[in-house]
């Protein structure tokens, strides 16, 4: 008999039963877990990459999504893909790095709080640096289509280096009537 067969023979324990109802939850918070880590990685490599399209936007964030950027806080998944197009756009290549994520879940919504830095070299042409550490505080929700991102802020808490001269009409005041 091979271990599949084997397998195949051992009895399922009732839905009701106390202990595959515990590991069933644990299974599923796990499982959470692991998408949630791995949609925020890969949310901060795909702003390396620099492609910043409709496809980029559907699969990270909800249509009705928020973020809060060092740019101002703009509403809408277009409108927070123009605005993180329009802020990368500021930078000829960079790095983000993000860890220590502490994520809690709630059923269909979760949070992820997680420490951020974040390398950018200048697109002006002078190649000079402008370095930015912080917290990126995270709200998600349950879609059809997987965890997306609702609500986001970056907390920048310090800077250094030369930061992007910011073209007329953009930055916080600007963002806000959008």
């Amino acid at each position: 008999m091979t271990a599949h067969e084997a397998a195949a023979t051992v009895p399922t324990p009732p839905a009701t039963d106390p202990a595959h109802l515990r590991t069933a939850r644990q299974l599923q918070h796990l499982t959470d877990r692991a998408e949630i880590t791995d949609l925020l990685d890969r949310y901060l490599r795909s702003l390396d990459e620099g492609v910043f399209d409709e496809a980029w936007g559907r699969a990270f964030y909800t249509e009705d999504a928020t973020a809060e950027m060092p740019l101002g806080t703009v509403r809408g998944r277009d409108t927070v893909v123009a605005r993180i197009r329009e802020g990368m756009a500021l930078f000829d290549r960079t790095v983000h790095l993000g860890g220590n994520a502490v994520i809690e879940i709630d059923g269909d919504r979760a949070t992820a709080r997680g420490a951020q830095l974040s390398t950018h070299v200048l697109a002006d042409g002078s190649e000079a640096l402008f370095v930015s550490g912080g917290h990126a505080d995270t709200a998600l929700v349950w879609t059809p289509d997987g965890w997306r991102i609702a609500a986001s802020a970056l907390r920048v808490v310090w800077t250094e280096g030369t930061p992007p001269r910011l073209p007329a009409g953009m930055g916080p005041a600007h963002a806000a009537r959008r």
